[in-house]
């Protein structure tokens, strides 16, 4: 088996790039200068502030509401928080067993949590259909379920008694292969 010479007519269509150099075509790349270029192309980044992630800011003078969470031990955990602040955000910050695998974007039901008291359940506003299309995959769903990612604490929640339930059910591409 004979090699042909590189100069001779068989095509390359490798993805390098090529010049054309006095009637022949050259293998040989262009040098580039690659700091100069990062430079002309670089730009801006911006991030969120960390601190404002899932930060809970304390409740001002005369603003306290409570919440209590019932964890899977039947312990009761009360908390002094603000107005504004969602379920999710307040058992993350108190290190209680809630995942909130999507970060609170509505987009799992890991955060599920059982409302206690059916007249509280009654003052939150409904849920919308995002929120009840994940909640369809909650593990011990009932009447008064709710995804704590959206249960914003206000004036009318306070006081308001919440029970985790015993498991979560956590789906990812992992499980379906």
């Amino acid at each position: 088996m004979s090699r042909r010479p590189a100069s001779s007519s068989v095509r390359n269509f490798s993805t390098t790039p090529r010049r054309f150099e006095a009637g022949r075509i050259s293998q040989r790349t262009p040098r580039i200068n690659v700091t100069s270029r990062i430079l002309r192309h670089s730009r801006q980044l911006s991030s969120t502030p960390a601190p404002r992630h899932g930060h809970l800011d304390p409740p001002k003078p005369g603003e306290e509401r409570t919440i209590t969470f019932i964890d899977k031990d039947a312990q009761h955990h009360t908390f002094t928080v603000s107005d504004g602040d969602n379920l999710l955000d307040i058992a993350q910050a108190n290190d209680l067993e809630m995942e909130g695998a999507c970060g609170g974007s509505c987009a799992c039901s890991t955060c599920h949590v059982i409302v206690e008291d059916e007249g509280l359940y009654d003052k939150m506003e409904e849920p919308d259909d995002d929120e009840n299309d994940m909640l369809d995959l909650a593990f011990g769903l009932t009447e008064t379920s709710r995804l704590g990612c959206q249960v914003k604490m206000s004036k009318e929640l306070d006081g308001l008694k919440v029970r985790l339930p015993n498991m979560t059910r956590n789906l990812q591409a992992s499980d379906f292969k």
